[in-house]
């Protein structure tokens, strides 16, 4: 999730057609986008931490969101066309379910530590690192596409938007990275809200005027992150 896909919560965004009336609210686009893609950045942290290197951590992430941007910006310049072709935000949907579906069965047979929680992902090839976060990110901008694009009729304004969306994305992703090493629970957390924005998309594409209200999304979020940060090990590893 987004700052576009809450458009409820930026009002002061209706209507803005110029820089003037853009560089005023840049502080806040910017906090919402860091509070906003908590979902989107534990999703990514949790593909590029299959690396099982920070060096490549850090490289892989810096790639696949750069890629990732370019993409979103491909998205709002072709905007009418995948609001009208369902069948991608279909795939968007069963991408991410498929995201939660892998984690849960790695999670139920993949090694344990002497602790009792799981131990390092399985490693993944850098070159399907970088397309799996790119993938990712795509997944989750269907959901918010439309919303952008309603913001503002300035496509360049709009682009800034997207810009600064990856820009906190990579920041966030950054620390969920450091914080899925100290979180026994903020991956599965993670992938729970991959989920919600999975069956989101298929419901709304599938069920006519199905909308949930944007306060119930990013409460289920808000909590999925509190559960998510309640369990964390000591410096030794054990669980507090």
């Amino acid at each position: 999730m987004d700052s576009a896909a809450l458009p409820s919560l930026t009002p002061l965004l209706d209507g803005v057609d110029r820089w003037a009336e853009l560089w005023p609210l840049l502080p806040v686009l910017v906090a919402l986008e860091l509070v906003l893609s908590a979902d989107n950045a534990i999703a990514l942290a949790a593909v590029a931490r299959k690396q099982n290197d920070p060096i490549k951590e850090k490289k892989a992430l810096d790639l696949g969101i750069t890629i990732a941007f370019f993409l979103r910006v491909a998205l709002i310049l072709l905007a009418q066309w995948v609001l009208a072709f369902k069948p991608l935000q279909l795939l968007a949907g069963v991408y991410l379910l498929w995201l939660f579906l892998s984690h849960i069965s790695v999670k139920s047979s993949g090694p344990e530590d002497p602790d009792g929680s799981s131990g390092h992902p399985p490693s993944t090839s850098f070159s399907r690192t970088i397309v799996a976060l790119a993938l990712t990110d795509l997944a989750f901008s269907v959901d918010s596409v439309a919303a952008a694009v309603a913001i503002s009729d300035q496509i360049i304004l709009v682009i800034t938007g997207a810009f600064i969306g990856v820009i906190a994305l990579r920041f966030t992703s950054g620390l969920f990275i450091r914080w899925l090493k100290i979180y026994t629970r903020l991956e599965t957390a993670g992938y729970l809200a991959v989920a919600l924005v999975g069956v989101k998309l298929i419901l709304t594409l599938l069920l006519s005027g199905f909308q949930p209200p944007e306060w119930w999304t990013l409460l289920i979020v808000a909590l999925l992150m509190v559960w998510g940060f309640s369990d964390r090990k000591d410096s030794l590893g054990q669980e507090i």
